[in-house]
This record gives structure tokens, C-alpha cells and sequence, in this order.
């Protein structure tokens, strides 16, 4: 199959609205957790979020069309066109049919549904958007994409929760390696923080609010004082291309696209199977797929959403793969800084894998200041680490039981 590699990046988070301001913050540690201002939280709601910040969709898109579309596909709207400018992949009528996009979005508009079904309901249905149903599809931020840039390969959407975004690099991968795009715009973008997913999440006592007067230490995967995940909104992109095709343009290569798992766990509709078990096939599978060993890797950007049976049973999931080699890695969890962007996790986790690769820069897990005894791998706590990184996956689980895992490595002639 044909080899694919990494060209560009583009990312907006909440600790920064592009790669160079979200990598330094990153490294630094810093977390971009805070009070919610996306709408007033009533009683009962947790009041903590990782929001974007000082975001302005029409410095990406005409201001008439940023109005017509919804807050996750602004944000994979910037995304992208910044992983294409860092990729310096212009489209035209040359290359438009052979380059594609494949966004992973996991909830979609959820606040613009509930505000236009509360419309319907107290002021008729004649008050409704005709924008509503294009409005809140998944769907819409690669549709977006692929009007905003002239990519006219596939055009594709995963929805498979928190593993969204990776399930799209892989399908991504899957479509260059098999000759049916020559590039693919890939990742994921979310923006869910309404009051209908707050209170959803809040229900299932998935999320942490225990430390709503210290909002940057709420995200704590791993740390024995975990208690749920902090939802957090923004867009990870990458821009791979056919190896070849990337070397015929003079492309800046940053690494390349190995491997990818996925799993499912066939076990129960949100929580893991005991000891990881789907997780640890889906990371078995990224490495059989690039002809990797265990031994080979570096870094694992651990899916580590700061939930109690989650860390865990990832923990378990990454001992029976990597075995003695487990305790030789840095595992690191950037949702201690960016929360949990859902859908979108797998796009900003995978920017972050390549980062590391490139500046042989480990990023932290912050707030790891009581480590769970049962979590006991090296977790790069608080502190990010130099290590030269040839290898690091990055792993994505989500409801259903389904599970990603990619592979990147450092590039070789």
C-alpha cells in the first residue's frame, strides 16, 4: 500500500486559536479550563468548561456564510485552512478531484437544535431556521470544508462519539493508501457546550465539579482525586499526503502516518470493558498495521479523560500491549489542559503526537499531584520532558465501546 505522511497541522483549542500559541501552552502546561460562558448555568449544572476563546469565524470565512453555519464548523473551517496553509497545499483545478476531507464530528449543533425546537414549540413552527437541519448535522463540517477549500475527493463524516476524530484520519489513511485520494484534509471538530449536554452528562455523573472554584485543576486523569471529565469545544486537523505526491511538491514532511486500530468492545453502551480489553486490541492493531513492535514506541497520547474506570482500564489496556516496555514509555493526557472536546479529541490529540515527534517535546499531564497507585506507568506528570519520540500513537475510545488507535513515526527515506 502506499506510504502517507504528515504535511500540515491546524488546531484550535482552548489554550490556543492556532499551532504555535496551542503548542508553547501545551508544553508550558497551561491549562484553558474555566468558568462557562457559553450560557448562564442554572442550579445543579456544572459551571466549568474548556471554551475557545477570542475566536472570530469571519477572520476564516465570508461574514454571510459564518452566520449561516453553526460554531463547530467555524472551527473546523480555521483549522483546516490553517493546516493547508501549513502544509503550503494550495487546491486548483490540477488537484481539487484528488484531495478530500474526512472530519469527525460526534454530537454536532446541539445548542442551535435545542434553541430552534424551543422555537417551534412557544412561537410555531413557521419561526423555525430553514437553516436548522444543514445547521446541526455532523456532516456539515466537512461539507463546509470541502466548499470553503475546492476539495472534491471523498467527503466524508464519522460519528462515533469521542472516537470520531480518529476513526476519520484512519478512514482518511485508508483512502490514499488504497489510491483514492491523493490528499486528505482529516481530523474533527466540536462544539457542544449547551445546556442539554451539560445536563445529559451531568445525569450520567460523568463530569467533574468538584473544583469549580479551581476550574484549571477539574481535569486530573490518572490523579487519584479524578471525578469526571470537563467538556471542552474546538477543531484538530491534519493535512496528509501520498508520500510521493508529497515529495513531488517539495512538501515540509513532519512525519509519517503509519498504522491504525480500531475495536469494539461489544461490552456496555458507555462504560469500557474490564481491563481495557477493546482499547488494547485497537492499539494492537496500529501496531500490526505499520509493522511496528511494542518496543518501538515512544510517546502514547492516552485517551485519559479523568474518569475513574476510564484511566484505569487504559492503564491495564497499555500494560498488556506493551508489557515491561509500558514502564519505558511517556504516556501523557492533554486533556489535563484542553478538557474533552468529544468528538474533536482524537483530531487535537493526533496535532499534539505529531508535535511531539517533530520537537522531541513530550507534553505534560498536569495535575497528577496524587497519582492513582493503579495507574502507574510514567504519565509525564506536570512537567512536560525532552525525549527523541520516533514513535508515538495516540488512542481514542468512546460510547458504544468503539475504539482508535493511530500511529505516526518520525519520517524515513
Amino acid at each position: 500500500m502506499k506510504r502517507v505522511v504528515v504535511t500540515g497541522l491546524g488546531i484550535v483549542c482552548p489554550i490556543g486559536n492556532n499551532l504555535e500559541e496551542c503548542w508553547e501552552n501545551a508544553i508550558a502546561g497551561k491549562s484553558g479550563i474555566g468558568k462557562l460562558t457559553t450560557f448562564e448555568p442554572p442550579e445543579n449544572c456544572v459551571t466549568i468548561a474548556g471554551e475557545v476563546k477570542n475566536f472570530n469565524p469571519a477572520d476564516f470565512m465570508d461574514e454571510k456564510e459564518a452566520k449561516r453555519n453553526q460554531r463547530f464548523v467555524h472551527l473546523a473551517v480555521a483549522a483546516s485552512k490553517m493546516a493547508l496553509e501549513n502544509a503550503q497545499l494550495k487546491l486548483d483545478l490540477s488537484n481539487q478531484n484528488d484531495i478530500g476531507v474526512a472530519i469527525g464530528v460526534g454530537i454536532g449543533a446541539l445548542g442551535y437544535l435545542e434553541d430552534q425546537s424551543f422555537t417551534a414549540r412557544t412561537k410555531g413552527i413557521k419561526r423555525v431556521s430553514p437553516f436548522t437541519i444543514p445547521g446541526f448535522i455532523g456532516n456539515m463540517a466537512a461539507g463546509v470544508v470541502s466548499l470553503e477549500t475546492g476539495a472534491k475527493g471523498p467527503n466524508v463524516c464519522t460519528a462515533t462519539a469521542c472516537s470520531s476524530a480518529g476513526h476519520a484520519i484512519g478512514d482518511a489513511l485508508m483512502y490514499i493508501q488504497t489510491g483514492r485520494a491523493k490528499a486528505m484534509i482529516c481530523g474533527g471538530a466540536e462544539s457542544a457546550l449547551s445546556l442539554v449536554a451539560f445536563a445529559g452528562f451531568g445525569q450520567m455523573k460523568a463530569l467533574s465539579s468538584d473544583f469549580s472554584d479551581h476550574p484549571e485543576k477539574a481535569s486530573r486523569p490518572f490523579d487519584k482525586d479524578r471525578s469526571g471529565f470537563i467538556m471542552g469545544e474546538g477543531s484538530g486537523i491534519l493535512i496528509i499526503e501520498e508520500y510521493e505526491y508529497a515529495k513531488a511538491r517539495g512538501a515540509n514532511i513532519i512525519c509519517e502516518l503509519v498504522g491504525f486500530g480500531a475495536s469494539g468492545d461489544a461490552y456496555h453502551f458507555t462504560s469500557p470493558a474490564p481491563g481495557g480489553e477493546g482499547g488494547a486490541r485497537a492499539m494492537q492493531q496500529a501496531l500490526s498495521t505499520s509493522g511496528l513492535k511494542p518496543e518501538d514506541v515512544d510517546y502514547i497520547n492516552a485517551h485519559g479523560t479523568s474518569t475513574g474506570q476510564g484511566d484505569l482500564c487504559e492503564t491495564q489496556a497499555i500494560k498488556t500491549i506493551f508489557g515491561d516496555h509500558a514502564y519505558k514509555l511517556n504516556v501523557s493526557s492533554t486533556k489535563s489542559m484542553t478538557g474533552h472536546l468529544l468528538g474533536a479529541a482524537g483530531g487535537i490529540e493526533a496535532v499534539f503526537s505529531a508535535m511531539a515527534i517533530k520537537t522531541g517535546i513530550i507534553p505534560p499531564t498536569i495535575n497528577l499531584d496524587h497519582p492513582d497507585e493503579q495507574c502507574d506507568l510514567n504519565f509525564t506528570a506536570n512537567k512536560a520532558v525532552r525525549r527523541e519520540v520516533n514513535v508515538a500513537i495516540s488512542n481514542s475510545f468512546g460510547f458504544g465501546g468503539t475504539n482508535v488507535c493511530l500511529a505516526l513515526r518520525k519520517i524515513r527515506d
